[in-house]
């Protein structure tokens, strides 16, 4: 079973390509990596499956899924460590799709909270504000959010870049729970070795996909050695490519809605 099928999807930022025409599908359940070089698109594939860009052309289907049941951690969490806000207001907003704007929090959203600032080792941290923790402290109280919104489909970018060991330890020991908990994972990730120790089913991608399935057969040296080839003939300022088979966008829309749930 598929949690997210790609159908010939291409994705970009006016109307220039970042990804082309992947096909292919992260399955439910799984642990998966997307991986590639810098500039490959690996940002962007996540921001589509998400829904914050559509395509350029071709689908992405979720499986079942509704927008509330997707958590989306980016790269850039766009959190000023100036703003006025503790970490338990912080994690509370994974209530947003569940509770609105305006509802009320109640007793058993609370005991959600509290668990899960002990899944991340921040209990006692509640009624910190953001600018007086570490930046891992931070990063822990986002996952927390992520715990809290209780999302089937979950999609982290780059979720440990600058995190010491420990705590970088502790968020993986997190993750690799929620696909035996029903969930379906996908990370953004550069180091190789992490995605071999994690991740059953990995995408190499370098715009497009070199290679996607079972990830000691993905990260093969000669897929890598392929991907790395195809980062260095990139051409900047092409223009969006159509495969002659390629479907139409839902009606005939070159923006058309990025995601279909059949």
């Amino acid at each position: 079973m598929s949690a997210v099928r790609l159908r010939n999807l291409t994705l970009g930022y006016e109307r220039r390509p970042a990804v082309h025409h992947l096909e292919g599908a992260f399955a439910e359940g799984r642990l998966s990596a997307v991986v590639g070089p810098n500039g490959s698109g690996k940002s962007t594939l996540l921001k589509g499956v998400a829904g914050a860009i559509r395509p350029l052309s071709g689908q992405i289907e979720l499986s079942g899924l509704k927008p509330r049941d997707i958590a989306y951690l980016p790269q850039d969490h766009g959190i000023s460590k100036t703003f006025p806000m503790t970490l338990e207001a912080l994690v509370s907003l994974g209530l947003w799709n569940q509770r609105g704007m305006f509802g009320a929090i109640t007793l058993k959203d609370r005991a959600r909270i509290a668990d899960a600032f002990a899944a991340v080792g921040l209990t006692g941290f509640e009624h910190r504000g953001v600018d007086q923790v570490s930046g891992g402290q931070l990063q822990r109280a986002l996952f927390a959010r992520v715990l809290v919104q209780d999302a089937r489909l979950i999609l982290l970018d780059e979720p440990f870049a600058a995190l010491d060991a420990r705590t970088t330890a502790d968020l993986v020991s997190l993750i690799q729970r929620w696909p035996g908990e029903g969930r379906t994972v996908v990370m953004v990730l550069h180091d190789l070795d992490m995605v071999r120790k994690t991740c059953g089913d990995t995408l190499l991608l370098a715009r497009e996909a070199v290679a996607w399935g079972e990830t000691e057969s993905t990260l093969r040296p000669e897929n890598l050695l392929k991907a790395r080839r195809l980062s260095e003939a990139w051409a900047e300022h092409a223009h969006v490519c159509h495969h002659d088979d390629a479907p139409a966008p839902e009606h005939g829309d070159p923006h058309a809605s990025a995601h279909s749930h059949p």
